[in-house]
């Protein structure tokens, strides 16, 4: 978590680029980013050079020449503000738009990258806060990057909006990325969820990257990040650069109206939250999209693609509007059927309704399934969330200390009070005995497993309430003739009462 001290250097920051003209917050964040990469690539050169010390061998691949020696931060910091803008503006970003090489996806994105901070002040205060933040800390630059893209107040066009930090990371543990997975986002925009993967991979399998070809895959051919916003994938490749995967796969494509036809069956894990946008055209769909299910409707247009990309046996995890689980028409009917008849349908986790406000007030649910094209499906495993950690209304507050938010808490389980406020532990400790003890809860609990013959006989409707019993309690009503002689008890009592009345009146 990040202190207050930090966010109210970020909110002082965000306010002087907002008066010095920059009011759009993705370009401040692309600013911002900018100004991160750049004392970042100076830390990694440092680091270099200390290895070079201590081994007595020249430096690996070194990031600056003796020309550019004078474009690292370490050495720009200290000059005056008017220095520092000219040096940043004339020469270190030019320097910049052409590092990693032509070919490196983030020399891609770069070439119409634009330094648009025109004032010394301005830069002296970004600069400023920057120092500030210790980069070598993956929690720090994280939530700080989180709070930043928490600035984006209005959801954007095409229904874009972020997917909050916590339930890409419930997503990312209930999944288990491994080092060999070749993972997938589809409408990527920032790229959290290929950002979690990455940690989560580097939490969990460190001895395995230290293999040279391991760690080649894991910078290279590992993560794969579509998008057709420039700025998000400018934004999405740096986001990736600054958690230390060095050339990921982060590309403009419209994933629903390009073919999926060279990128089919190519993907073992897809973690997604695709845009709801509502309705396309169909001369502005791929035709290959619409073979698996003809309809218009966004979302089941990216579950069809989904399908179409991931290899047979991968898995994915995606954000769907609940809409998607009950709606009647013959393509979502379809779609759900195909989920469970065709392929594996694991999982369904429902959230509660606040969950993405302020951006949206959209109920959601998490979808989770295996591509087989030959069936699978045995019983379905569904969990009710009523409450993730944090409030439900605009203002989302934390209703927990840090340490007890998100799926992953310290000390063990939550404690029943605690649970109440923050159901994630429990969700991924219960996925994990889905195969197991969770077959034979009741359909009372807050998770149970549904057979698929169940699930067929309701016309493959995969709305909880469909399937949840309600706990009716037994009340003892007291006979009639005990309840007209408690009446009869009162009456008395009230006669005597007015008779004791009128005597004291006289």
């Amino acid at each position: 978590m990040i202190t207050g001290e930090l966010k109210s250097k970020i909110d002082r920051l965000w306010d002087a680029f907002w008066s010095g003209g920059i009011s759009n917050p993705l370009e401040v964040i692309e600013q911002i980013t900018y100004l991160m990469f750049i004392r970042r690539l100076d830390i990694l050169e440092q680091a270099k050079e200390n290895r070079a010390n201590r081994t007595g061998r020249a430096i690996d691949n070194p990031i600056y020449t003796d020309e550019t020696q004078i474009l690292r931060w370490s050495k720009f910091v200290n000059e005056s503000p008017e220095n520092t803008l000219t040096l940043v503006r004339d020469k270190v970003f030019p320097w910049l738009r052409e590092l990693g090489g032509e070919n490196s996806t983030y020399a891609h994105h770069m070439k119409d990258a634009r330094f648009t901070i025109t004032t010394s002040n301005l830069l002296a205060k970004a600069v400023d806060m920057i120092n500030g933040i210790d980069m070598g800390d993956k929690d720090t630059k994280g939530d700080l990057y989180e709070y930043m893209l928490s600035k984006i107040a209005t959801a954007g066009q095409n229904g874009q909006f972020r997917t909050p930090r916590h339930i890409i990371q419930l997503m990312v543990e209930m999944m288990a990325p491994q080092p060999g997975d070749e993972i997938c986002d589809p409408a990527c925009g920032t790229a959290g969820f290929l950002v979690g993967s990455a940690e989560y991979v580097e939490r969990t399998h460190r001895e395995a990257l230290f293999e040279p070809s391991q760690r080649q895959h894991f910078n290279e051919s590992m993560f794969h990040g579509f998008d057709f916003d420039n700025t998000m994938l400018r934004i999405g490749s740096m986001n990736m650069l600054l958690h230390s995967v060095e050339n990921p796969d982060i590309r403009y494509r419209d994933s629903l109206a390009q073919s999926a036809a060279g990128e089919a069956d190519r993907y073992s894990l897809i973690l997604a939250n695709p845009p709801f946008a509502g309705s396309l055209d169909n001369d502005a769909t791929a035709a290959d999209l619409q073979k698996v299910v003809k309809t218009k409707k966004t979302e089941l247009l990216f579950l069809a693609l989904f399908l179409r990309l991931l290899k047979p046996g991968g898995r994915a995890a995606v954000v769907v509007p609940e809409g998607v689980l009950f709606q009647s028409s013959k393509a979502h009917k379809d779609l759900r059927k195909l989920l469970v008849e065709g392929h594996k349908l694991d999982a369904v986790v429902k959230l509660p309704g606040g969950v993405f406000k302020p951006y949206a007030g959209v109920s959601t649910a998490i979808l989770f399934f295996t591509k087989t094209n030959s069936g699978g499906t045995d019983n379905v495993w569904f969990y009710e969330v009523t409450a993730d950690g944090w409030s439900l209304d605009d203002k989302r507050t934390p209703l927990l200390s840090g340490d007890k938010l998100g799926p992953i808490v310290s000390d063990g389980a939550l404690s029943e009070e605690q649970h109440a406020k923050n159901n994630l532990p429990d969700v991924l400790a219960r996925w994990r005995r889905r195969n197991g003890s969770e077959q034979t809860r009741a359909r009372t609990e807050q998770s149970f497993c549904v057979p698929k013959e169940d699930i067929a006989a309701q016309g493959y409707d995969l709305s909880l309430k469909r399937y949840k019993e309600i706990i009716h309690e037994e009340i003892e009503y007291r006979a009639p003739n005990q309840i007209l002689e408690d009446l009869a008890q009162i009456e008395a009592d009230i006669q005597q009462g007015m008779s004791e009345l009128k005597g004291l009146l006289g």
